[in-house]
Formats: structure tokens, sequence, C-alpha cells
């Protein structure tokens, strides 16, 4: 079988836990799906964490993904397992451990930052690597924003936030502060080139300016994003200011690679009413050394690519990688990226 081994696609963004509401939550907006979602993630034990995580993993792998940045926020001994399930399933792992201090449930809450810091510090003893992740300014105070900006640039690690995924967080973030997610931020000393900015859909232009000028990404995640309707990331604006992207899983409602950055670029095309505003060699980047470099991470297992496969017959050549991103599935990775 003739195969063609490619940088492995890294999934920047996952809450694995939420795959298992797939088919679920069809109605309503983000915030009704969002009570779903919080009444699952308060019924999950331990076990259920361990066995549905390498599930998840599993489909991860088998679809090209060959490193995942887990977003988590069910505990420190839920995070181990984790970190035990993405091994098994021979991912390179990343656990992007969320400070969450108001809001959500009880279960995703930390007294102090003195105590998340405490949590994070036990997982990297213990060999995990990790981010430093404020979840969002709805869950972070100011003086909790501004003591994780300055723990993570002293320790050189990672750091990831949900900002401006809906119009009403940025409502309430300009009523409370009197600024936007992304201009908060900012001036509390989250934005650097460690950082990246989960969806950024609603980022205006001031704020787009701010996350070029910090040298920070912008995690993308447009088949969650879709599926949620949440909106549009305003990807032309993002491309003129050369602002980096990596893309994620996220909700985990699709599980392909190659469909987040096909949709990607069609998202631009929509926009300019032009093609090709990403070139194919800068769409695989973002799909693999973009979202590793995002994670912290060197080094991270390769994809294979089946050329035999149905899906691309007839493509020669380099024609292979348009082909392979504007015209297949994660199908053709399967079978030989899979452990």
């Amino acid at each position: 079988m003739p195969t063609l081994t490619i940088p492995g696609f890294v999934d920047a963004h996952s809450h694995a836990f939420q795959r298992a509401l797939r088919g679920r939550a069809g109605g309503g907006d983000f915030w009704a799906w969002r009570e779903e979602m919080l009444a699952l993630a308060g019924s999950l034990t331990l076990a259920d964490i361990r066995r549905e995580y390498v599930e998840v993993y599993r489909e991860l792998r088998a679809s090209g993904y060959t490193a995942v940045g887990e977003f988590h926020y069910l505990g420190p001994d839920e995070a181990r397992a984790a970190a035990e399930a993405a091994s098994e399933a021979g991912l390179a792992f990343v656990c992007l451990y969320a400070c969450y201090l108001r809001g959500g449930i009880e279960r995703f809450r930390q007294a102090s930052v003195a105590d998340y810091l405490r949590e994070l510090e036990s997982l990297r003893v213990d060999g995990i690597a990790v981010g430093v992740t404020p979840h969002s300014v709805r869950a972070c105070p100011v003086e909790a924003l501004r003591e994780l900006g300055r723990y993570a640039a002293e320790h050189d690690l990672p750091l990831h936030v949900h900002a401006d995924e809906q119009p009403r967080e940025i409502k309430e973030c300009l009523a409370e502060e009197g600024v936007r997610p992304i201009e908060l931020l900012a001036r509390e000393g989250c934005l650097g080139p460690r950082t990246t900015v989960v969806h950024a859909t609603h980022a205006d232009g001031n704020e787009l300016d701010l996350l070029r000028d910090a040298g920070a990404r912008i995690c993308v995640c447009p088949t969650t994003e879709a599926n949620l309707g949440d909106g549009f990331l305003p990807v032309a604006r993002v491309r003129h200011r050369s602002i980096g992207l990596c893309i994620g899983s996220d909700s985990n409602v699709r599980i392909d690679p190659l469909e987040e950055l096909r949709e990607l670029e069609g998202i631009a095309r929509r926009q300019t009413g032009t093609r090709g505003v990403i070139p194919v060699d800068e769409l695989l980047a973002i799909g693999s050394a973009d979202g590793a470099a995002a994670l912290g991470l060197d080094t991270w297992p390769d994809s294979v690519v089946d050329l035999g496969h149905p899906q691309l017959r007839a493509a020669e050549g380099d024609e292979v990688y348009a082909a392979l991103v504007f015209g297949c599935s994660a199908d053709v990775l399967a079978k030989t990226s899979a452990q």
C-alpha cells in the first residue's frame, strides 16, 4: 500500500467528555446546550472518565490526530485519568488545566488561585505536561487573570483561554470591566507569544490588533462553532494581521482534522468571495506544527496518508495535498495512523 508520511495533526482544544453529547442537546442556543453540558459534567465518575476518554482519544488517533491539548475542568484526579487514557491511545498529551473560580458548577471550581496552582503543580510533579488555563473572563476575576498571566510567563508555560465566543459574554464583560474580553486579557497581562485564545469568534478590530501585537494565537474550532451556533471567525481579517491559527475538535461533535481545516478555508472563501485564501501548505501547518507550538510541544507522532484510498484516486504529485485537504475525510488516515 503506497503511503505518505506527514506531520501529525494536533488537536489544540478538546473537551473529551462532551463527546457524550453527540446527537443530544439539539435545540435552543449555546446557553441551552451549556445547561446540558453542565449536567453531564456533574454526573461523571472517575471511572466514567477513564473509560470514555480512552475511547474519544482512540477516535482522535484513528482520525489522524497524534497530539491533544485537553482543556480540562473536571478535577486533578480526572486529569491524571485523562493523561493515562491519552497514553493508552497513543496520543501526545498536554493538560490545559482550567482555573475556574466563579460560575459553572462546584466540581469545576477551586477556592483560590493558590489552590489552582497547587493542583497544577501536582500534575507537573507527576510528569504531565500542562498549560496555565484561565477558563474565561467569566470564570476568573481580574485579580486571578493578572496572577495567572504572571505565573505562565515566569514558568514559560502555554496559556490558553476561551474568549469572545458569544455576544452575551462580551456584553457581560463590558458591563463588569468596561472593556471586551480580549482587551481585558491584554490589560491584565494574559496576552503574549505563548497565549492561545480559543474561538475569538466575535473579536473586533482592536482585539485582533491586540492579538497581533502580542504574538498570540487563535484556536479555531469550526465544527463545534457551527454546531453551537457561535458564528464565524473573521478569518480574512485574522489573516490580514498575520495572527497565528491552530485547530481544535472542542466538543468532539465531529472528529476530523481535515474537516476543520476545510471549513476554516471555506469560511474565508465565503467572507471574501475568493478561493485559496490560505495556501494548502499553511493549512496543513495550522493543523499540525502550529497546534504543537500552541501546546508547547517540540515533538509529536506523524500521521500517515493512504495514497491508495479511493478518495485520493487520480491525485498525483503535489496535487495530493490539495486533494487531501479539500476532497478527503479522515478515513484516508485512519487505517495507518491508529495505534
